[in-house]
């Protein structure tokens, strides 16, 4: 029995419609386009809803049922490189022509991979890398929108401390499915981020500085860099990000919220970055996972992304166990997350279709086949170096300044 009621159901169902839709660059998904749905079984109910919905506006849908805990266990513990490397034929061609994109999270476990050789997943990350460079440049083209959510399930709950109603009432909140029209809500936050963004996109800005009790990092902005949220990927998410130059990254980064990566638990993250790259790496829990997880190749140890929530518009108040709901923790301090690893090129400023490899390594925008989000919700301080020398707060005690 599903802990939603079918009408909270539909209402998630509304939602990831419209973020699909919201998320297209330049307009709205065609009749007859290709969506796939993939979807672990405890969001089965979700699923049905949704295609529901695709159907009905004439999408052509793809449905996946991905691997349970004891598939994905036998698949890093029996195989071996080349079948960790595996893609199907026609895989390639498949993804070449897809239109959207829906990921339905509803982890059984969250822990079943924790003794797996780290280098296992850089073996599979890298394998699938093409097929992430093939979605990230549809994208670009505007041909290709993605979106994803969370179907709440009793072990990220006990993960996080809550009993399984404590936390599907977090995610109910934190997506609107306690209103009357959810889709209503998420377009009025949007308006409201759009003012955001478009103050921080008109300040000539060169880096920034995060000052918390733990943290103390500058960050290159770069050049024709934005900031991006808001799009409809992910829901929730209510943070507004970019992309920096990665070769200025400086200072001592901590992450307070715990983490869970390929099944391992990580606590206390530690990075000191010298010229771009973490050359320090400790944790109070995990760290050799965390170092081998930032060579995996030579991105990994470098940033991809910066990011800011501001608590007025997250109402998720929990540790979550989950990155899609912790990196949009809003709580009393709002938060500030980093990702190492690949970088995101719709914070490009210029034109999409001529940000090449080329332009992307001479303009910093870091490349890897990792990316991981990792949180900070201490209070904190942001400031911008403008190109005049100015300085001017962006964000305090937990929120916009603008």
């Amino acid at each position: 029995m599903s802990i939603f009621t079918q009408d909270k159901i539909e209402k998630y169902a509304d939602v990831m419609t419209w973020a699909l839709e919201s998320a297209r660059k330049g307009g709205r998904t065609h009749p007859y386009e290709t969506v796939l749905v993939r979807y672990y079984h405890p969001a089965l109910p979700l699923a049905e809803a949704l295609h529901r919905r695709l159907l009905e506006k004439r999408l052509n849908v793809v449905v996946r049922c991905l691997s349970n805990p004891a598939m994905e266990k036998d698949l890093y513990t029996l195989a071996d490189n080349r079948q960790l490397g595996f893609t199907p034929a026609g895989e390639m061609e498949f993804y070449e022509n897809l239109a959207g994109n829906i990921v339905l999270l509803a982890p059984e476990s969250i822990t079943h991979l924790k003794d797996v050789d780290p280098k296992k997943f850089g073996v599979t990350a890298l394998a699938r890398k093409p097929i992430r460079d093939i979605l990230d440049r549809r994208e670009e083209q505007g041909k290709f929108s993605w979106t994803l959510c969370m179907f709440p399930t009793g072990e990220p709950a006990r993960q996080a401390g809550l009993s399984l109603r404590e936390y599907a009432a977090q995610v109910e909140k934190a997506c609107f499915l306690n209103e009357k029209d959810p889709v209503a809500k998420w377009k009025a936050f949007h308006k409201d981020c759009a003012e955001i963004k478009k103050w921080l996109n008109s300040l000539p800005v060169k880096t920034f500085h995060i000052e918390s009790k733990d943290t103390d990092l500058e960050v290159l902005f770069g050049d024709k860099r934005r900031f991006m949220g808001g799009s409809g990927h992910n829901i929730p998410s209510f943070e507004i990000f970019t992309s920096p130059d990665w070769r200025g990254t400086r200072g001592v980064y901590y992450a307070d919220f715990p983490s869970f990566k390929n099944g391992n638990y990580v606590k206390g993250i530690r990075l000191v970055f010298e010229n771009g790259k973490a050359v320090k790496i400790t944790a109070e829990k995990g760290g050799g996972f965390v170092k081998k997880m930032l060579a995996m190749d030579a991105g990994a140890s470098a940033l991809g992304e910066f990011s800011l929530t501001d608590r007025r518009f997250s109402k998720i108040d929990r540790f979550m166990a989950d990155t899609l709901f912790d990196e949009n923790y809003g709580g009393k301090h709002g938060n500030c997350h980093v990702a190492v690893g690949s970088a995101y090129s719709d914070t490009f400023a210029g034109d999409l279709g001529k940000l090449d490899k080329a332009a992307k390594a001479r303009l910093g925008f870091n490349d890897s086949a990792l990316h991981w989000d990792i949180v900070n919700t201490q209070d904190k301080r942001v400031t911008a170096t403008l190109s005049d020398g100015k300085l001017v707060t962006i964000y305090e005690n937990g929120q916009f300044k603008y």
